[in-house]
């Protein structure tokens, strides 16, 4: 479910359950699948923004991925434990978006890792920068003035 936080930033809100196959041999979610999570909760706002990715490579020739990622690890996640994704988005460039994540144990709000993420827009044939389209900048710039929905 998408939120404002104090800062005036718009987050948006992504549920997760961890199932047998996200843990390690300790019990606790295998460290690399605290990124997958994360992925989700951007692919999930940007669809809550009305696009979908595959989409946005057929007509628009563009394609998201992940240039930069920092991360931090607070507390364990286990089996079974409902989370949210937290996404709040930073930074917009003309071909380039910064995230601050969080993924948050639901029983209790404790944090169990933070990140921040640096997604490049690039043509999708040849890996190059490329501008995103103007109606997603659009999209973009209007989360401030109004929360978006979310489709869980």
């Amino acid at each position: 479910m998408p939120t404002s936080s104090d800062d005036s930033r718009t987050t948006f809100d992504w549920p997760v359950r961890v199932y047998y196959e996200d843990t390690d041999a300790g019990g606790v979610v295998f460290y690399a699948n605290y990124l997958r999570f994360m992925e989700r909760g951007r692919t999930e706002w940007l669809r809550a923004l009305g696009y979908e990715q595959d989409d946005l490579r057929q007509r628009e020739g563009i394609i998201f991925t992940v240039r930069r990622v920092e991360i931090e690890y607070l507390a364990p996640a286990r089996f079974n434990d409902r989370l949210t994704v937290r996404s709040s988005l930073d930074q917009v460039g003309g071909a380039s978006l910064d995230f601050a994540q969080r993924i948050i144990r639901a029983t209790d709000g404790v944090i169990c890792c933070q990140g921040s993420v640096k997604v490049a827009c690039l043509h999708a044939e040849t890996f190059r920068p490329r501008r995103m389209p103007a109606s997603l900048l659009s999209a973009i710039g209007r989360l401030a003035s109004a929360p978006m929905e979310s489709r869980a």
